[in-house]
């Protein structure tokens, strides 16, 4: 069974709310292990362990957040076991103009960095799912989406 983890940094609880839209859209495909944890409780293992890898972040100053880098930093000492795992991402916002969408794309760009195969979207955010402020109907529609999406991918390359 292919496996996917959902990480993510929320101090607000605003991307947790999005995380838990990921996780529906995760959790609607048949064949999936999905496991969702906060970015601080991240560990090697679960990084080696998961087939996909969905990392949620506020946007800090255009970017992800220091809790969300570290955990990328931290992948150095496992470099080159993540080539070929499925990557997504979502981030939060206090405002419109804030840098949602280089938050998205430092998350994957760290992600190809590692080798990692990134779920993009034509139809949805194309560089992952965001919300300003508080996730409404429609962004947790979005996050669904990626979330089933990125599942599809990872069961087609790792079941």
């Amino acid at each position: 069974m292919a496996k996917v983890l959902i990480a993510y940094h929320s101090e607000t609880g605003n991307t947790e709310k999005l995380a838990k839209g990921v996780e529906q859209g995760v959790r609607s495909v048949e064949g999936i292990t999905c496991i969702v944890k906060k970015i601080a409780d991240i560990t090697l293992d679960d990084l080696l362990y998961a087939d996909g890898i969905i990392v949620g972040s506020p946007t800090y100053f255009g970017i992800m957040s220091t809790a969300v880098k570290k955990v990328f930093d931290m992948s150095d000492k496992v470099y080159g076991k993540l080539t070929g795992k499925v990557g997504a991402a979502f981030t939060t916002a206090s405002g419109a103009g804030c840098g949602h969408e280089t938050t998205n794309m430092s998350i994957n760009t760290a992600m190809l960095i590692a080798g990692m195969v990134i779920q993009g979207s034509t139809t949805e955010p194309c560089f992952g799912p965001f919300a300003v402020g508080e996730p409404g109907e429609e962004q947790i529609k979005h996050a669904q989406a990626m979330g089933k999406k990125t599942a599809e991918l990872t069961r087609k390359l790792f079941d």
